[in-house]
């Protein structure tokens, strides 16, 4: 494995353990260039983030324990590295308490990475769910 697949790995998993974690304060900011942008597809219109407006109101939901027992874990992914950029495919597998009701569910993100001098960071990502049940 090379170095930068390995960075790319961890940044990746520290996204997704962001929002499994007890303390409720998804600290993703770190984990992207500070241009970053996260974009929800999942609707007849794309959502286009900051980073800072993803994770506010995530942190709201956390903190209001509306949703419990919350898990979000890549399950495949294809990572492809070009020089001082990169882009990864992932599924993932997720589940959790919202509202007192149990789901689970999943879905495919689509990550582009950059080599920065601090080293290799997210500039963007864009997911799309499958349907919850």
């Amino acid at each position: 494995m090379t170095d930068a697949k390995a960075a790319i790995d961890a940044l990746t998993a520290a996204f997704f353990e962001a929002f499994s974690s007890p303390d409720h304060v998804p600290n993703i900011a770190r984990l992207f260039i500070p241009q970053g942008m996260i974009i929800k597809n999942l609707d007849a219109q794309p959502v286009v983030y900051s980073v800072p407006e993803f994770i506010a109101p995530r942190v709201e939901l956390l903190a209001s324990s509306r949703l419990t027992d919350f898990t979000e874990a890549e399950t495949t992914e294809l990572t492809q590295i070009w020089g001082n950029v990169a882009q990864r495919w992932s599924s993932y597998r997720k589940s959790g308490i919202l509202d007192g009701q149990p789901f689970t569910g999943g879905g495919h993100k689509s990550s582009q990475f950059v080599n920065t001098p601090e080293g290799w960071r997210f500039s963007s990502l864009i997911w799309d769910d499958e349907p919850t049940t």
